[in-house]
């Protein structure tokens, strides 16, 4: 008697306990996330997150915009200034100690201009603790080049595996038209600065350059050898609402746009440089994973950048699961490749 009412009681307990198990997490994904202390989470949310894919992706290579304030202007960028919120250090940190728990082997630091943060000093201490701390395999910034000084490569190169500067024009009225210069500074001149600093500091050297209406005649070939880079990311323009296209946008990039014809053109016109990484507009919109300032992953396959909840709030299988991330263009783009300096084996 006595043990069936136990089994009886036991049985209620379970019920119980599913139930509170399922209103618990039906509550967590209901609610917001809770804000840090300070942080104002203003960005879009969707009106329906929904689920791509039944399989998690893994975060093998995470792009994270931790900064939306930028020195130049850039006519086409489709990552605006719309808020000037940056995480407290630590709390980016924790972050990315996530991702590494998740999978994480390349983290890529991106803006706005990740060098205007406190000089730079924001992203080397980043840079140092996940070479130094998390032990990632590589470690990237991308970069206009414009705010980084020597001192920098002193204090921080040796934990850097690529620096990626953003180039796309070697006429320099052509990037006055694009928006790519701040003040008297030649933005190409600086380029080749930066490529000497990455020789004597041993950073892999990339170029990335988005091809658009003003530069899609242009022939780079000679420079570009000149140059040496591992690298050469070639981007078609592209247009996302809110950013770059819309009522709501800071930019209008519309007048930036080329055809995919012309597109290929410019590629067909470089074929013979060797380390031309070319991506069209279908290959950038679903195949990279973008972390934003309060590191929510960016969904931007319905032509916006719909953020996920925050990876700080929710954990990171829950947030990449509405990231619209396609790992499989992810690793037929070449998205995974030889990207830690120890093991390119380059003549620096």
């Amino acid at each position: 008697m006595k043990l069936a009412l136990l089994a009886r009681l036991l049985s209620v307990g379970r019920a119980v306990l599913a139930a509170l198990r399922g209103s618990l997490g039906a509550l967590c994904w209901s609610l917001a996330p809770l804000p840090l202390p300070g942080w104002r989470d203003s960005g879009p949310r969707p009106q329906r997150e929904q689920e791509w894919d039944d399989a998690t992706p893994t975060p093998t290579s995470v792009n994270y915009h931790f900064t939306r304030q930028c020195n130049y202007k850039c006519g086409f960028c489709f990552h605006t200034a719309k808020t000037s919120f940056v995480l407290p250090l630590e709390e980016a940190k924790r972050g990315l100690a996530m991702l590494k728990e998740a999978g994480m082997e390349k983290i890529n630091f991106s803006g706005g201009e990740p060098f205007l943060q406190d000089r730079g000093e924001f992203v080397g201490k980043l840079v140092q603790f996940c070479k130094q701390e998390l032990e990632l395999p590589s470690v990237s910034i991308v970069s206009n080049g414009s705010l980084i000084r020597k001192q920098w490569f002193e204090k921080y190169g040796e934990h850097l595996d690529i620096l990626a500067i953003s180039c796309d024009s070697f006429d320099e009225d052509v990037n006055i038209l694009i928006g790519r210069r701040q003040g008297k500074k030649n933005h190409v001149e600086n380029l080749h600065k930066l490529r000497q600093w990455c020789r004597e500091y041993a950073i892999a050297f990339k170029i990335n350059s988005v091809i658009n209406r003003f530069n899609v005649e242009e022939d780079m070939n000679e420079q570009i050898k000149a140059l040496n880079p591992v690298r050469w990311k070639v981007f078609q323009c592209l247009l996302i609402e809110g950013e770059n296209s819309g009522e709501d946008a800071l930019r209008e990039a519309q007048k930036f746009v080329i055809s995919d014809e012309d597109f290929d053109r410019f590629l067909d016109r470089h074929k013979d440089v060797s380390c031309l990484v070319p991506e069209s507009n279908q290959k950038m919109r679903d195949s990279y994973l973008i972390l934003d300032e309060y590191m929510r992953f960016l969904n931007c396959r319905n032509g916006r950048k719909e953020p996920s909840k925050s990876i700080l709030d929710v954990g990171v299988e829950a947030a990449i699961k509405f990231s619209g991330f396609d790992e499989k263009m992810f690793l037929r783009r070449g998205g995974k490749y030889v990207w830690s300096k120890a093991e390119m084996k380059l003549d620096w």
